[in-house]
């Protein structure tokens, strides 16, 4: 067998948790908080495998078009995430950061970010950043912003600038980008940082991910010629 090459940074693009539900009769809520509970597993089986930088797309900028209900109960999950998950970064030295736009969102969420981030900035075992209230559009569109208001001359633009401006501007370029629920689309994740990204599709739902799929996206990763247009 060749040998094992561990990617920098996986993305996950988490899909599938309502169609989950659905199957199992069961409301939507009840996928999500199965997927939350995967998420966890998943991302400390990614980081301890040995991959510094793992990121999952929790909520898109675009998820604010669900009902009402839906989405009160995907921010108090996400505070719980925040707060009564810490100790598992902790205990795990995984480092929290949360990548997207604090617009729209409520003082409780904001706060909760800033505070896990705070908590868990220390933490050398790996990087999880949280995709939340996330858009690549969107994020490009910041970035712009930002290099403008710096009052950068449009010669002056380069790649390598706005990627000094993007979110969390210390997070890598994705390596393999895995996306779970049988759909086969970025759907605005990670438009920046995807340029040379590996794709990956699996055809389950992410509630029935496991710590054996992390293991195989690393040996299907380590069979990837990577050639970044040379």
């Amino acid at each position: 067998m060749s040998e094992l090459v561990i990617p920098t940074h996986v993305g996950y693009i988490v899909d599938g948790n309502r169609r989950w539900a659905k199957k199992h009769g069961l409301p939507a809520y009840e996928g999500h908080l199965a997927g939350y509970k995967v998420l966890k597993d998943v991302a400390v089986e990614t980081l301890n495998s040995g991959v510094e930088y793992m990121s999952a797309y929790i909520w898109s900028t675009e998820n604010w078009n669900r009902s009402k209900e839906e989405a009160s109960k995907l921010m108090n999950l996400m505070v719980k995430v925040l707060t009564s998950d810490i100790p598992i970064f902790q205990e795990n030295n995984i480092r929290l950061k949360v990548i997207g736009t604090r617009v729209g969102l409520r003082d409780k969420v904001v706060k909760a970010i800033a505070k896990a981030e705070e908590a868990t900035q220390n933490n050398s075992g790996g990087t999880f950043a949280v995709c939340f209230n996330y858009g690549g559009q969107m994020e490009i569109a910041d970035s712009i912003k930002k290099i403008v208001q710096a009052d950068y001359t449009a010669e002056e633009i380069t790649p390598e600038l706005v990627s000094e401006y993007i979110y969390e501007p210390s997070i890598p370029p994705v390596d393999i980008i895995v996306r779970t629920g049988g759909e086969m689309r970025l759907s605005n994740f990670m438009l920046w940082r995807s340029a040379y990204s590996e794709l990956m599709f699996i055809d389950k739902f992410w509630p029935d991910m496991t710590n054996k799929d992390v293991k195989d996206i690393i040996k299907e990763f380590s069979k990837r010629n990577r050639r970044f247009g040379g």
